[in-house]
């Protein structure tokens, strides 16, 4: 992965980690919308299905959803999420992860310090928490509702605009 903090907007760059997410219309979804809020790269962890497939060809029900962005925004493939995490932090990313725990603090009161990295967890499980003990802030979305929680692409712009703002 190339030094984001050796560009030129090294103060300001913003990475989104997506961590184990099974669903091609949500990473589509999260493109599209990193692409709204000036994100400098994605990082495909575990199972998140990247823009192409293991041939290379783009995957066009990710591009469907994701209208050009995939081409648009860096992206590389991790196996481990840990790892990117680790090696993030020691370019002096803050790493904040959105997630319900009983550590995490209410979204809109997070101090984002640039470079940052926003990590998503999967669509069921979420994030684990040995990967949760490496973020550096837990955000949560407060429901007001019934439901407990909402779509991890819709979660993610909310949190992505509030977060970077």
């Amino acid at each position: 992965m190339p030094n984001l903090k050796q560009s030129e907007n090294s103060r300001r760059a913003r990475v989104v980690i997506l961590d184990n997410i099974r669903s091609v219309h949500n990473v589509g979804s999260i493109f599209r919308t990193s692409d709204a809020l000036g994100i400098d790269k994605i990082c495909l962890c575990g199972c998140t299905p990247t823009p192409t497939d293991r041939f290379g060809r783009a995957r066009k029900d990710l591009a469907k959803v994701a209208l050009g962005a995939e081409k648009d925004i860096a992206w590389e493939y991790f196996l481990d999420t840990k790892k990117i995490i680790k090696k993030l932090k020691k370019e002096g990313f803050q790493i904040i992860a959105v997630e319900q725990d009983k550590k995490s603090v209410d979204f809109k009161k997070v101090k984002t310090k640039f470079p940052v990295a926003i990590l998503m967890g999967n669509e069921v499980d979420g994030i684990d928490k040995k990967t949760l003990a490496l973020c550096d802030v837990i955000a949560e979305i407060p429901m007001k509702g019934k439901k407990e929680s909402l779509n991890v692409s819709v979660s993610f712009g909310i949190a992505g605009y509030e977060i970077l703002k």
